[in-house]
């Protein structure tokens, strides 16, 4: 837009105005000298500088209501959206996104969803925080459409260390250890196909973690990966070191994964502590039976110890409801006194996979897993029987792998003698 002004040179004195070829002063060099006194025009070129999106934003923002809301048992996407005023348009939107967006239909109890909406109640961001590293967000943008994305803390690798004796229970000695939860529970993983934690676990067995921990601007934010393990039962040792391929093998490449789980009931729900003389729930004897039983409070997941087909799913006097799984040719797992059955007979299973609950059903005075595993028709001891294993690794990945593992298994033994020496 162009517009004109006019300058004005103040003096007490006056002159005639410039000559009709005087140059105009604006964009020109200027050859003649100004006239004190005289008007002369200006041609100003004033433009319109847009407002950044930023700052557009800024104002509306301050106007939009934040409902941070909780998830309760039973709550949905579609829930949270009603109770902040949302309607189903809006919720639908949502749920067609696709992508990232579908973490949205995995919402857990406590979690807490963040859903800011404007004056006229319009859904403007949504922010879920999927870890303490990561947090989904959905914000519409200027053209009225919903954008994802996943905000991403940087984060710093650690290492850490952790070592304990097993006085009272591998739980106790894990936490005593400054172990988290988690990492027990990875621990007992790693380990679960060749110790039964439930059962197997003595006063003065041991364990040694070399892990990673996760650090961003200087604050940890949580543990990593269990790098290097190895766990003393009963004076045996077992080592395991994670593969690139996120499994865990011998320091020779042998897979720490079996056909079989140790154990169908995880340890952490076990009532009693271990005892090797342990007496029949019913009989109350101490006395040798044809499987493993497992004390836990009625409703307690029961698991298939590994891939198979149900055979049997049914109910009798004795034992109750009961599940028999069959392996191959070989092996039959047979789960008894079940509280709930949740699989039928013809259904093929996989490893870990939820097969039904804990109970007191059939011939029982308490509540109880009792397990059985056959080789061939045959009983055999669940804890002690030699497990198939699974394909090693080979060649040069084998190579290498053994290279590393060394690396790490050494790491892994001088923290512990360093910590070893420090306690004397």
């Amino acid at each position: 837009m162009q517009q004109s002004s006019e300058a004005i040179a103040s003096s007490d004195k006056t002159s005639n105005p410039p000559s009709a070829d005087h140059k105009d002063i604006i964009g020109e060099s200027l050859s003649d000298e100004l006239l004190i006194g005289q008007r002369y025009p200006l041609s100003l070129n004033i433009q319109s500088i847009p407002l950044s999106e930023k700052q557009l934003n800024s104002d509306n923002t301050q106007q939009w209501t934040k409902h941070s809301l909780e998830v309760k048992s039973g709550d949905s996407l579609a829930l949270l959206f009603k109770r902040a005023g949302l309607s189903a348009k809006q919720l639908y939107a949502i749920d067609q996104l696709g992508g990232e967006a579908q973490q949205l239909r995995r919402l857990r109890p406590g979690n807490i969803v963040d859903i800011w909406v404007d004056v006229d109640n319009l859904l403007q961001k949504i922010e879920f925080k999927l870890s303490r590293e990561k947090t989904l967000r959905i914000a519409r943008d200027s053209a009225n459409n919903f954008s994802v994305a996943i905000d991403a803390l940087d984060v710093e690798i650690r290492h850490d260390f952790a070592h304990g004796e097993i006085s009272s229970s591998f739980w106790n000695a894990g936490i005593e250890s400054n172990l988290s939860q988690g990492q027990i529970m990875d621990l007992a993983g790693i380990f679960g196909w060749d110790v039964d934690f439930a059962l197997d676990i003595r006063k003065g067995d041991q364990f040694t973690v070399w892990f990673e921990k996760r650090y961003s601007m200087g604050e940890a934010i949580g543990n990593g990966e269990i790098i290097a393990a190895e766990f003393i039962n009963q004076g045996e040792v077992f080592q395991a070191v994670r593969h690139s391929d996120g499994d865990y093998y011998t320091p020779e490449g042998l897979s720490m994964r079996k056909a079989f789980l140790r154990a169908p009931v995880a340890f952490n729900y076990i009532s009693s502590n271990f005892n090797p003389r342990r007496l029949h729930p019913v009989t109350g004897k101490v006395k040798a039976h044809n499987g493993i039983d497992y004390a836990a409070r009625t409703g307690t997941p029961v698991q298939s110890s590994g891939d198979g087909k149900v055979i049997a799913s049914a109910y009798s006097k004795f034992n109750g409801n009961y599940v028999f799984i069959q392996h191959s040719s070989q092996y039959v797992t047979k789960y008894l006194h079940l509280n709930k059955r949740k699989v039928k007979k013809g259904q093929r299973v996989k490893q870990g996979q939820i097969i039904g609950t804990v109970g007191a059903t059939g011939r029982v005075t308490g509540p109880h897993l009792h397990y059985e595993f056959l080789v061939n028709g045959a009983h055999r001891n669940p804890r002690t029987v030699k497990l198939p294993e699974n394909k090693p690794l080979a060649g040069d990945e084998r190579d290498a792998f053994v290279v590393l593992a060394k690396q790490e298994m050494e790491r892994l033994e001088s923290s512990k003698r360093i910590m070893l020496a420090m306690r004397q």
